[in-house]
């Protein structure tokens, strides 16, 4: 980049951090977007929120205990999911 040109800054609505916070997670996304996604997350709850459930969801997964859930949480789950993402 040339001396004197402004950086170009990235701003994240939060569709788009759902999108990459696996990515995220993972560490593998480009560093401008993960300080992109970071000042995203700083600003909102909502977004802070889907990331922790998903580290969470992350770390029971890899949990190699096993339980049972309730009768119709897939489905209720998948509506839900459904209903947030807006498909």
């Amino acid at each position: 980049m040339q001396e004197g040109r402004e950086r170009l800054i990235m701003v994240l609505d939060c569709q788009h951090v759902w999108r990459e916070i696996s990515n995220y997670i993972d560490g593998d996304i480009a560093p401008s977007l993960r300080e992109s996604i970071e000042k995203h997350l700083a600003h909102c709850r909502h977004c802070s929120a889907v990331l922790d459930s998903t580290r969470n969801i992350i770390y029971l997964i890899a949990d190699e205990r096993t339980f049972t859930l309730p009768a119709g949480f897939s489905e209720r789950l998948r509506a839900r999911l459904e209903n947030e993402l807006g498909k």
